[in-house]
């Protein structure tokens, strides 16, 4: 082929890659690398760019996508690049880098704290991006759930090579862990977590159950390394049994009911599958900000799920 082409970098969370397009958008050439991030000693959750190694893959990707069109630098009429929300490489006025941070880092425990008290303190809003709490089937979570006091949740997938460089409690459990602790204000009194590295360095699947003051009980298994996808939560409270599909937005509410001949189940089943999380997110966050009204997700929410994240991930450390 010939050029002119326009070159497209994308700098991800688990690799990098380089695609040759066309003027007409056909794609004439592409090439991909894998890469890794340093754990920092002494640094629990800390995750840094390996900028030079970085560097050297994403060149490779672009002399691949390059060699694979016919083509050389000379023929790239134009050049855009896209990254990994929420990274950052710092440098100084020479140029020289500082400090680079992937969007995997999360040990900024006290960073959090500190961007609480600065939100209250200027009457800001700080919504925290926790996608899954404006699924539409935990709407009806919300609303019906009282007193839980059994937690049953199975959030699987099928290996994937994104993020790769945080386990499956950080990159899965997570989303389910902010729900748990929305529908229960108690704090957890017994954490017992195994998790076990299958297919990464990491852990891939783990399974954890909570015991929490109030009396419930949560049972939570992550999997990145299924056959397929399961996205279910399932509550148990006195009277009534709710099975939630967070992939298909759907939910059913089971009540036992008093009925002539006796007791009777009654089945509400409700689902909402055109309504799109991340909208319902960005429209929440803008509602919030033009009305000063309180976030669905508070930096406090945020901050307590990953705080029990982190309580999980030391008692799986314990048990290796």
């Amino acid at each position: 082929m010939n050029g002119p082409y326009l070159l497209a970098i994308d700098a991800g969370t688990g690799s990098c890659r380089a695609v040759l397009f066309t003027e007409t958008g056909a794609q004439a050439g592409a090439g991909q690398r894998e890469w890794t991030h340093h754990e920092p000693p002494g640094v629990p959750g800390g995750q840094d760019f390996d900028v030079h190694a970085g560097w050297q893959a994403i060149a490779a990707c672009v002399r691949d996508a390059l060699q694979a069109a016919g083509a050389s630098g000379a023929d790239v009429a134009a050049v855009a690049a896209t990254s990994m929300r929420e990274g950052m490489v710092l440098y100084d006025a020479g140029g020289r880098e500082i400090f680079a941070c992937p969007n995997v880092d999360s040990r900024a425990s006290a960073e959090a704290e500190d961007l609480i008290r600065r939100a209250a303190a200027r009457g800001a809003v700080l919504q925290v991006g926790h996608i899954e709490r404006f699924n539409p089937a935990v709407d009806v979570l919300r609303a019906t759930v009282s007193r839980p006091r059994f937690i049953e949740v199975h959030r699987l997938g099928s290996f994937s090579p994104r993020s790769l460089d945080i386990d499956v409690v950080l990159d899965l459990m997570i989303h389910d862990l902010d729900i748990v602790l929305t529908l229960d204000g108690s704090e957890p009194v017994q954490v017992d977590a195994v998790g076990v590295p299958v297919l990464t360095p990491r852990v891939d699947i783990a399974n954890v159950r909570l015991r929490f003051a109030s009396g419930l009980i949560a049972n939570l298994t992550a999997s990145r390394v299924s056959a397929e996808k399961v996205r279910k939560f399932r509550v148990f409270s006195p009277r009534t049994y709710i099975s939630v599909d967070f992939a298909r937005r759907e939910a059913q509410v089971h009540r036992l009911a008093a009925g002539e001949a006796g007791p009777r189940i009654e089945v509400e089943r409700t689902a909402a599958p055109e309504e799109e999380p991340l909208r319902r997110q960005l429209a929440a966050f803008v509602e919030c900000a033009a009305s000063r009204s309180s976030p669905i997700v508070s930096g406090a929410d945020g901050l307590r799920a990953l705080r029990l994240a982190y309580l999980i991930l030391e008692r799986m450390a314990q048990q290796a």
